[in-house]
């Protein structure tokens, strides 16, 4: 090989070998970027999944701690499922009790044609506001509306078969009064949501039950029932003589209560007309209004009691004094005269039996005015009622006590009070001398015993007894005697007061009863509200239409309370004696 093309090798040689050595590091660069572009892509989606991830779970930490949205359309489905304890009777029979419901809704925007919707859904409910629920479904921007609350298992089974979308059911409770009327004003009723409105299904929410299902701690969960003091059976037969009284007199309303002397347990109380729990709203106005412990009345001559007791217990009249009942008290331009007058000098017991406005008005003037007020107010016949049920109103007096008003008062006319008060009030005449607050939860006599106040003394009370089985006997009390269960008590015939005036064809009648007096156990106060005689003319008079009323219902209650009769000349040598 010559010189010159060895040297042409050695040179083609070293140019293969410099371009491979630069091919080389090219390529080794494009694997290197390639390698740092991967790991730079899923560093990206690491960081984009960590971001998401976190988003998701920073959310559902804020709906988590954030307090639930609550409208005026929907609740929390824990309250919807809220359950509120039983209310029984003294003798466990249900009053009141959760049933299991559904409620109808709709989710707007998902609902496809509103016409169709509203159009199938009139199949079932055909009462159904058809223009309101079609504007409802047809707002599009709402997730959520009700449609109907507490359907019928019928109703949702047939709904459900109409398969229209956007519509659902949620579950709730729906409070059930299997007694009806018959204690509407003592049990009251609650709300579409289940909530306690009047009587004692408010009181339950007053004591904390509010509370506890605003926390959800209710759902579900078994609640101690709540006894009352009533008694179903007394309560019925109670309500069925007010409903019949009313219709018979053709009355306004009317009203009693049955209470326990020693105990101050309420064993009925019903006011009429009155109302369905079950459907509170069909009631009427005049139906709402608990007459007993919520509506205010002049009791007329039960008041007399109070004022004779007042005269015996201040130790300045005594049963066996006379007062001069012959001539009308003439007083700051008004005559105080008897509706029925003998026109002669009357005895304490006379003065009772014969309702003496002139006899009464004097025994009160003996005591004098101030010590009158401080007596009533004693017995709490001025001041407002503390029990359970909430509806309970303040009593009316003068703004200042005069001497006519002190005499008008006397044989009550001045100042209004409930009926429950009197007969608190009453209790105390013949149980003793012992004022206790009335209740309607189940009482001991040793828990009574501790609220107990003696207002006064038992000696008074005792001639106070003395004086209800003697007007019982011999009085205006006749009409209220159940033969076996010796019944005293006094009447109150009331003139309404119309424009500012007392009128004689509108009364308001009234009987405060006890029995059996030998040794009372309950009192039982009635009254009926303008009530007409049996003619269906003039106005009936408490003799004879509250005073029957009372003996009916101690007839129909006083063996079930396991009163036992006696029979015989029981109380006639007290009564000879005099």
């Amino acid at each position: 090989m010559s010189f010159l093309s060895r040297v042409m090798m050695v040179k083609s040689k070293a140019h293969f070998a410099a371009g491979g050595a630069k091919k080389g590091a090219l390529f080794e660069g494009v694997a290197k970027r390639k390698r740092q572009q991967a790991k730079t892509r899923v560093g990206l989606l690491i960081v984009t999944f960590v971001g998401v991830y976190a988003l998701v779970g920073g959310r559902l930490v804020q709906y988590g701690i954030r307090s639930p949205e609550t409208v005026s359309s929907i609740m929390p489905a824990d309250s919807l499922m809220a359950s509120r304890p039983d209310l029984l009777d003294r003798n466990g029979e249900i009053l009141a009790t959760d049933i299991r419901t559904v409620s109808l809704f709709a989710e707007p925007h998902k609902i496809v044609d509103p016409d169709e919707a509203v159009e199938k859904l009139a199949t079932v409910l055909t009462d159904l506001d058809v223009k309101g629920t079609y504007k409802r479904l047809s707002m599009k921007n709402s997730h959520f509306q009700w449609l109907r609350r507490q359907l019928t298992p019928k109703q949702q089974s047939q709904i459900l078969a109409l398969g229209i979308p956007g519509i659902g059911f949620r579950p709730e409770k729906r409070r059930f009064y299997p007694g009806g009327p018959t204690a509407a004003h003592v049990i009251g009723f609650v709300n579409i949501d289940n909530r306690g409105v009047a009587g004692m299904e408010r009181f339950m929410d007053n004591q904390g039950l509010k509370d506890l299902t605003a926390l959800g701690m209710t759902s579900d969960a078994p609640l101690e029932p709540l006894r009352l003091s009533i008694d179903l059976r007394v309560q019925s037969a109670l309500h069925d003589v007010l409903a019949n009284a009313m219709a018979k007199y053709e009355s306004l309303g009317a009203g009693a209560v049955v209470l326990n002397v020693h105990t101050g347990e309420i064993l009925a109380m019903a006011s009429v007309p009155d109302f369905d729990p079950n459907n509170p709203a069909e009631g009427k106005e005049e139906g709402w209004l608990n007459r007993v412990s919520n509506g205010t009345f002049e009791m007329g001559s039960t008041f007399k009691s109070f004022t004779i007791a007042m005269g015996l217990d201040s130790g300045k009249v005594h049963l066996n004094d006379s007062f001069d009942a012959r001539f009308p008290i003439r007083i700051g331009g008004f005559t105080i005269k008897d509706f029925h007058g003998k026109g002669r000098v009357l005895t304490v017991p006379e003065i009772f039996q014969y309702s003496s406005n002139i006899g009464t008005a004097k025994i009160a003037d003996t005591v004098g005015t101030e010590n009158h007020k401080e007596f009533l107010n004693r017995l709490g016949l001025t001041r407002k009622m503390q029990t359970e049920l909430p509806e309970v109103a303040m009593p009316s007096q003068p703004r200042e006590w005069k001497k006519i008003n002190s005499i008008t008062i006397s044989f009550g006319h001045g100042v209004s009070t409930t009926p429950l008060q009197t007969a608190v009030a009453g209790a105390a005449l013949v149980n003793g001398g012992k004022l206790i607050e009335p209740t309607f939860l189940p009482r001991t006599q040793d828990e009574a015993d501790q609220v107990a106040t003696q207002v006064i003394k038992p000696t008074t009370s005792k001639d106070m007894r003395f004086l209800f089985e003697w007007n019982g006997v011999n009085g205006s009390g006749r009409n209220a005697r159940v033969p076996g269960f010796n019944v005293g008590g006094k009447t109150g015939t009331a003139d309404k007061v119309v424009n500012g005036r007392y009128v004689h064809d509108k009364n308001f009648n009234a009987f405060l009863a006890a029995f059996p007096m030998e040794n009372p156990q309950y009192v039982v106060l009635t009254f009926i509200d303008e009530p007409k005689t049996e003619k269906g003319n003039g106005a009936a008079l408490a003799g004879t239409s509250a005073a029957p009323m009372a003996g009916e219902i101690i007839r129909r209650s006083a063996p079930i309370l396991g009163v036992e009769p006696r029979f015989g000349d029981i109380g006639t040598a007290l009564l000879k004696s005099y």
